[in-house]
């Protein structure tokens, strides 16, 4: 009976342990010499010398970086801001479950099946400054054509295009979804009280999708900080460093120029402001979210 019981109390812990192998060596295991290589030079060919904070001060001095950060953190407000609300907007619209709304709900969500790849490659086209649709169309009416992606101050805002076309469905998807799970004898009780479209939008509308939308803006955040297929394909950072993101400079840092050390440190800050931005994020909107 004792084996029997010593037994029982292990089956728990040998449940979880190939979780718990996963995460180490896939996880835990990586951030921690990421973080031990940050503090060494190393071009992946000799051997590693020990730097200090060597790679933090360079880091911290430089120009580059400070405005990789600026375009990164410019790019997620931009991305974050415009997905949210038009996919707010467009599951809103998609509420009726009628013929023509189920049409457009998948026609909006295609863009999430096609891969990065093509899909950059087909922005790739429409944006051409010489041959590109959209300047065709701008022609059309006269107006002059558009460097969508040379020009410096419109290129980063083409990447969000992009990324916004892209994310736009998915997250109106499960915003209908949450739209669909508010009970009706809410807007019932609102309708008998004479209440506004307005109290009725923001008092039971938004306060009961809270949770989700909690939920896409977090993911839709990290999501923006790992920006770089886009990047890679379309502009590779150009020009002159106007979308020249963290992760695509710590892959540039890494593999153009190893610069292993540098770039390690480049990714521990890149860790540490998307870990301060969420603790902030849980802290000022977390008490505000209603769950049921």
């Amino acid at each position: 009976m004792k084996n029997r019981s010593k037994s029982m109390k292990l089956l728990p812990y040998l449940l979880v342990a190939p979780a718990v192998m996963i995460l180490t060596i896939f996880y835990i295991y990586p951030i921690l010499y990421n973080v031990y290589l940050s503090f060494f030079t190393w071009n992946m060919r000799g051997p590693m010398k020990f730097a200090g904070l060597d790679n933090y001060i360079e880091l911290f001095k430089g120009r580059d970086f400070l405005g990789t950060l600026s375009n990164t953190l410019l790019y997620m407000v931009m991305d974050v801001t415009l997905v949210m609300v038009l996919a707010m907007l467009l599951a809103l619209f998609l509420q009726k479950n009628t013929f023509i709304n189920r049409f457009i709900q998948t026609l909006s969500f295609t863009p999430n099946i096609i891969s990065l790849i093509s899909v950059s490659l087909i922005w790739m086209w429409l944006m051409n400054t010489d041959t590109g649709l959209f300047n065709y169309l701008l022609s059309l009416i006269g107006a002059g054509p558009v460097g969508w992606l040379t020009d410096k101050q419109v290129a980063l805002f083409s990447l969000v295009l992009v990324s916004v076309w892209k994310s736009v469905g998915f997250n109106a998807l499960i915003i209908t979804s949450a739209l669909g799970s508010i009970p009706a004898h809410l807007y019932e009780a609102a309708a008998l009280d004479n209440a506004s479209k307005q109290s009725v939008f923001f008092q039971i509308t938004l306060k009961m999708i809270s949770p989700t939308l909690f939920f896409l803006i977090l993911m839709n955040i990290i999501g923006s900080f790992q920006v770089f297929e886009t990047i890679n394909i379309m502009t590779q950072g150009g020009p002159a460093n106007a979308t020249n993101t963290l992760i695509f400079s710590i892959y540039k840092q890494s593999f153009e120029y190893y610069r292993v050390g540098y770039a390690a440190a480049m990714a521990v800050v890149l860790m540490a402001i998307v870990g301060l931005i969420t603790i902030f994020y849980f802290k000022a909107l977390n008490r505000r979210v209603h769950y049921r």
